[in-house]
């Protein structure tokens, strides 16, 4: 991670992975956004937001690889952290092909 960038929180990093989980195929429905902040604070959800927001997609899965790497994250809470993936991509009822893509890169990324 950048020297400037902040050390994000465990939540921090779980609420930025779902939003690239809900934007996966390029839209973020409401039921999606909905899931996501039933999972952390307010403020949470929209410091979040609003960095992911800003970042393109290949910051963004710096910002993931590199904090992942901070935290030791256990077996249970990446077991945890992929059903929560889940839950955003079946929101809609449908897993599509950019979904699936993205979840094969995240599944390179934390493990």
């Amino acid at each position: 991670m950048k020297p400037e960038a902040n050390t994000w929180t465990k939540t921090e990093l779980q609420v930025y992975i779902l939003l690239l989980c809900a934007n996966a195929d390029s839209h973020e429905s409401e039921a999606e956004i909905n899931l996501i902040k039933s999972k952390s604070s307010p403020e949470t959800f929209e410091k979040m937001y609003q960095e992911f927001s800003s970042d393109t997609e290949e910051q963004r899965f710096e910002k993931i690889d590199d904090t992942v790497q901070l935290h030791h994250y256990s077996n249970i809470e990446l077991a945890q952290l992929r059903r929560e993936m889940y839950e955003v991509f079946f929101s809609d009822c449908n897993f599509a092909m950019m979904e699936r893509n993205l979840d094969k890169i995240m599944d390179n990324i934390l493990y």
